[in-house]
């Protein structure tokens, strides 16, 4: 009598519906627990709102569409950049990643629960500062721009996303990814900010319009404003989808499970 073969780890996979579910329950839980991050991806940029409705602000800002952008894109780099980057290399340091990869879950199921939790937070704060911007500023807002403003945050999402990924992937120490996170966010809020301002001349202001910030900006200030569709608009989803693209590979080409 010949040995039955031993049953395959697919044998005991379960449906990937289910998988799925399981996994984005579990993130949303972990999502809600962590409530300091959450808080601060949405009050800062509330408070960015606030605070430019007093004085001369909202004029040397640039108007109210600059600054809803402004305040947009600074929520989608602190809970992307930052919270993402950072749970994700948390997460892979004290083994909850290598564990989850010996699970009967396939693996792309892991990564598309966290990054599928992580948008939808990301629209929810999106909708909140916007709801904010738009009462404080006076802006009446069409539905179609608050539909337009949703989906320029979910492309937002995606590049930071994409690069809080990459830097997960080149970097292996939680510390050192808190610490290049924390310089990143000032270099491109400064750049986005200070360049596309054309206080630092209009090379500057050249190079400011391609970065992540920049770009997302631009995309912003004009569904705010109302504007029509221009080659400035091309050159910025351009820009944007370019960066999701390139992070994108880094990110899954050079990604490990392991810190060590």
């Amino acid at each position: 009598m010949t040995d039955a073969p031993a049953p395959t780890t697919a044998a005991f996979r379960p449906p990937v519906g289910l998988a799925l579910g399981s996994l984005l329950r579990a993130d949303l839980l972990v999502l809600l627990r962590s409530r300091v991050s959450a808080v601060l991806s949405i009050l800062l940029p509330v408070v960015i709102i606030v605070a430019t409705t007093f004085g001369k602000a909202e004029s040397r800002l640039g108007g109210s569409a600059e600054i809803v952008g402004l305040a947009l894109s600074i929520g989608l780099i602190t809970s992307c950049l930052l919270g993402y980057s950072l749970t994700l290399a948390h997460d892979r340091e004290v083994g909850v990643l290598q564990r989850l990869r010996v699970s009967p879950a396939p693996t792309w199921t892991i990564m598309t629960s966290r990054l599928t939790v992580q948008v939808a937070a990301n629209l929810v704060g999106s909708l909140a500062v916007i709801i904010v911007g738009a009462i404080l500023h006076h802006l009446g807002l069409s539905p179609l721009q608050y539909v337009l403003l949703l989906a320029t945050a979910v492309l937002g999402a995606a590049v930071f996303l994409a690069l809080g990924q990459a830097l997960v992937a080149l970097v292996r120490t939680t510390g050192a990814i808190n610490a290049i996170g924390r310089i990143l966010f000032i270099i491109l809020l400064l750049t986005g900010l200070l360049g596309g301002s054309g206080v630092l001349g209009d090379t500057m202001q050249s190079i400011a319009d391609w970065t992540p910030v920049g770009a997302l900006m631009i995309l912003f200030s004009d569904v705010v404003s109302g504007a029509a569709w221009s080659g400035h608009d091309a050159n910025a989803l351009l820009a944007c989808v370019g960066y999701v693209v390139v992070f994108t590979f880094i990110g899954i080409r050079w990604f490990r499970w392991e810190s060590h």
